[in-house]
């Protein structure tokens, strides 16, 4: 027999009754047993499979959902009447936790109509139906108080009292339910007024706190709200809410006061930056890094900072240059600009050491503050101190750190770190040509003197201005190294030579033969030696010729260094001279008085050569010749003689010459080495482009230019009208604005 639909349904009603009672908790009901189960899932077995037409699928289907919103009509709703803020939360979620439970037994006692009828006419599943009845009767009826009420409770908690989380948890799980599959309920009505209401309580607090508090201060508290705002985040608020939640924090609290809280005066980031507090710039980075555009004034006060540093070391190292040679002024044979030069550099050190750590921990290696630190340094490196170039000054303290003499005294890896800092300082140096040649000439200065402090060292420096600056920019210096050690091979084989040959010189003699092309420009000059020193280059000259040919040796006599030996009434002693020097003094061998003019004579010296000679020695610290009359200066009316009392408490004395500024001359040459660089880019580019505007032109002829010095607008001008007159290029005859390369 069929089992007819108001039988079964009554036999169904008593176990959703039993349900019903169970979840209300009732002590006197006890939890359903397999045969309870069993006997209401076959109830619904039957009534489902049975023939039509009793069939009773489609009405069980909609019975299920009448029992719900009987129970929700008669036992839920009228919970709710007299319940605000937690106690209305709490019976909510109690009552949403009952209703899980119902749907889930009910669930299963109709589960042949859920797995076949519902999936044959693709019909809400007994779950959906469930969850669905509960959003139109109970959701729909309390999401506006619930919704204040979890406000009320985030309020609290921003306020410092203790919520229960896990309660708003559940809460705003219910919300995120009822989407059905969407987020569209919880943002539509939970997160909109959540994140309205979060934006106007940080807009009092920053109101109060950037009047009352110091940047630090703030700062503090909006890291601590930030950081509580994501821990409610992960306690009860949808991950999805994060980037806005704290997009409405950091809007009130950073974006909205950024200026006014960067420019406190007394404690903001550039009181922060003048009193080296790490912990807070770190701090201010952090915080500003997260807000669009946040750190961009951050990093131009952190510039101006730099830049203002920086200029304060340049105008001390200028005021201390300045005092400095007006003291010793008229003080021949004394550098008292070294000292000043050295300290100022190793200032400059200091600072860059300071702020690229400032870079690396506090502002997390940003590549925007590597540019604000490049641009600040690059501001104020090539700014002239007391007349002198940056580039000068660092090739001087290279100098000094490389030379035997230095007065920097450092440990070998003290010195590859220091040396490791100026190369890296040179990156910001805008005339890197300059650079160049002042580091080639006392480099050259160091090598032909022999006063070089370490091998290693000068090799370690080449190294690396090779990395930073290409190989174009080491190659001549890489040549000096290595010509000096041809050439110390050259001078071994001379001196076989000369034992080979039974040849006698009479003095001992070393010769240094270099390559033009890779040393500095020297004066020649044209000395007649005395006879000792001429049987030598005569002897040297026949080695020379019968070792190589179509080479022409031309002699430096400057950079020569001789030792002669003094007898005088009271001592003897060794004089270490130039050799312009030594052959002035030697001539004095065969006249016990000479003139201004029969010096110059006897030698074939230039007037300036001679005076440098003999002030050197009658003026000087050592007055080995006196002259008449006496004097500081040296004129052409002038007569010498040995000063044969003259004696010393040294054994071995060295005669320097007076200083001679080499300045005008290296920048002399590297104008000349501009010219012909900017020549040949111009002639570079026409030749692969062979028709270019001016504006083009100037611009790429700049763009490669650039790694090694910067070019003035103005001189590639001059030099493209020299390209034009020497037949190079040619204006355009239609557009006088356009250049054409002639082949």
């Amino acid at each position: 027999m069929p089992v007819e639909l108001d039988a079964g349904w009554a036999s169904m009603q008593m176990g959703i009754d039993k349900l019903i009672r169970i979840l209300e908790g009732d002590p006197d009901v006890d939890q359903f047993n397999a045969d309870e189960y069993m006997r209401q899932y076959t109830v619904i077995y039957d009534m489902c499979t049975q023939k039509p037409p009793h069939d009773y699928s489609e009405e069980l289907y909609g019975r299920y959902r009448q029992s719900f919103e009987t129970y929700i009509r008669t036992r839920v709703i009228r919970q709710f009447s007299d319940m605000r803020d937690e106690y209305l939360l709490r019976e909510l979620h109690k009552r949403w936790d009952n209703h899980k439970i119902m749907v889930r037994w009910l669930s299963r006692f109709f589960n042949y109509l859920d797995r076949y009828y519902v999936g044959r006419h693709s019909l809400d599943s007994l779950k959906v139906v469930g969850d669905l009845t509960f959003k139109e009767l109970v959701y729909t009826t309390l999401k506006d108080d619930a919704r204040q009420a979890v406000l009320l409770l985030l309020y609290r908690e921003r306020e410092g009292e203790s919520v229960d989380r896990a309660l708003l948890k559940n809460i705003l799980d219910l919300f995120i339910t009822m989407g059905m599959d969407s987020m569209e309920c919880y943002e539509q009505d939970f997160e909109f007024d959540m994140l309205k209401a979060t934006t106007e309580y940080y807009r009092v607090r920053a109101a109060v706190w950037i009047n009352e508090d110091s940047c630090p201060e703030y700062m503090v508290k909006a890291e601590e709200c930030l950081r509580l705002e994501e821990e409610r985040v992960a306690n009860y608020l949808d991950p999805s809410s994060k980037v806005k939640l704290l997009q409405c924090v950091e809007t009130e609290l950073l974006a909205n006061h950024k200026g006014p809280l960067l420019d406190k005066e007394h404690s903001g980031c550039r009181a922060l930056l003048r009193d080296d507090k790490v912990d807070d710039l770190s701090r201010m980075y952090r915080l500003f890094h997260r807000i669009p555009s946040g750190l961009e004034p951050v990093s131009e006060i952190f510039r101006q900072h730099v830049e203002s540093e920086g200029m304060k070391r340049v105008k001390d190292a200028t005021q201390g240059l300045e005092e400095r040679r007006l003291k010793v002024s008229g003080k021949p044979g004394r550098d008292g600009s070294s000292s000043h030069e050295q300290k100022y550099v190793r200032s400059v050190i200091e600072l860059h050491d300071k702020y690229m750590q400032f870079v690396t921990t506090c502002f997390s290696n940003s590549p925007l503050f590597h540019r604000a630190l490049k641009e600040a340094f690059e501001s104020f490196c090539n700014k002239t101190v007391a007349g002198c170039s940056s580039a000068e000054l660092f090739a001087n303290f290279s100098d000094s750190l490389l030379r035997k003499s230095s007065s920097e005294k450092l440990s070998d890896n003290d010195i590859e770190a220091t040396l490791d800092k100026v190369v890296k300082l040179l990156a910001y140096i805008s005339d890197k040509d300059l650079f160049a040649e002042f580091y080639r000439k006392k480099l050259a200065r160091r090598l032909l003197f022999e006063k070089s402090n370490n091998d290693e060292h000068e090799q370690s420096i080449l190294s690396r201005l090779k990395q930073q600056c290409g190989a174009q920019f080491t190659s001549k210096m890489e040549g000096m190294v290595t010509d000096l050690q041809l050439a110390r091979e050259k001078e071994t084989e001379f001196e076989e030579w000369t034992s080979g040959c039974g040849k006698k010189l009479g003095i001992d003699m070393s010769v240094q033969v270099l390559t033009t092309g890779f040393w500095p420009t020297y004066k020649a000059i044209d000395l007649a030696l005395p006879e000792e020193m001429e049987l030598c280059v005569q002897v040297f000259k026949s080695f020379y010729e019968t070792t190589t040919k179509h080479r022409k040796l031309t002699w430096m006599y400057t950079l020569g260094n001789c030792t002669v030996r003094g007898s005088f009434d009271k001592q003897t002693l060794d004089i270490v001279l130039n050799t312009l020097q030594a052959a002035v003094l030697l001539a004095f061998n065969q006249a016990e008085m000479l003139s201004y003019n029969e010096v110059k004579e006897r030698l074939n010296l230039q007037d300036d050569d001679v005076m440098r000679s003999l002030h050197s020695l009658s003026c000087g610290k050592y007055k080995i010749l006196l002259k008449d009359p006496e004097g500081r200066l040296i004129n052409k009316n002038d007569v010498f003689r040995l000063n044969v009392q003259f004696q010393d408490k040294m054994r071995r004395i060295k005669v320097p010459l007076p200083p001679v500024d080499e300045r005008r001359k290296v920048v002399e040459d590297v104008d000349k080495d501009r010219r012909g660089a900017i020549d040949a880019a111009v002639v570079r580019t026409m030749k692969s482009r062979k028709t270019l505007q001016h504006q083009q032109l100037v611009l790429e002829v700049n763009q490669q230019l650039q790694r090694m010095f910067k070019p003035d607008i103005k001189q590639i001008k001059r030099r493209i009208d020299d390209l034009i007159a020497r037949e190079y290029l040619e204006r355009d005859k239609i557009n006088r604005n356009v250049y054409n390369y002639l082949a």
